[in-house]
């Protein structure tokens, strides 16, 4: 696949990047050469390659997901300026 500089010049559009005319082909050959990157990477053969998160093997660590209230509501609105039930009072700012 091979960009011109009509393409380039939509790219940047697209991107909102204001792109002088002088430097569409510099940008063109820039393109071209990532692209013809991937296209070396496309002839790599992966078949029976796990995809993998990271080049070092890791184990996530992991806890039990378990739904508490914490049971220190109390704890929380101690400090507060004004509090109902464990609740905090803020005062009304739309009328």
């Amino acid at each position: 696949m091979s960009v011109d500089a009509a393409t380039v010049k939509r790219i940047a559009r697209l991107a909102r990047i204001a792109v002088p005319e002088e430097d569409v082909p510099h940008l063109q050959g820039e393109l071209n050469a990532i692209l013809d990157f991937v296209a070396q990477l496309d002839e790599v053969d992966v078949t029976g390659i796990e995809p993998m998160t990271s080049v070092t093997p890791m184990v996530m660590k992991k806890r039990q997901d378990v739904v508490t209230d914490g049971n220190i509501a109390a704890k929380i609105v101690a400090n507060a300026p004004a509090r109902e039930d464990n609740y905090f009072l803020v005062p009304k700012v739309v009328e």
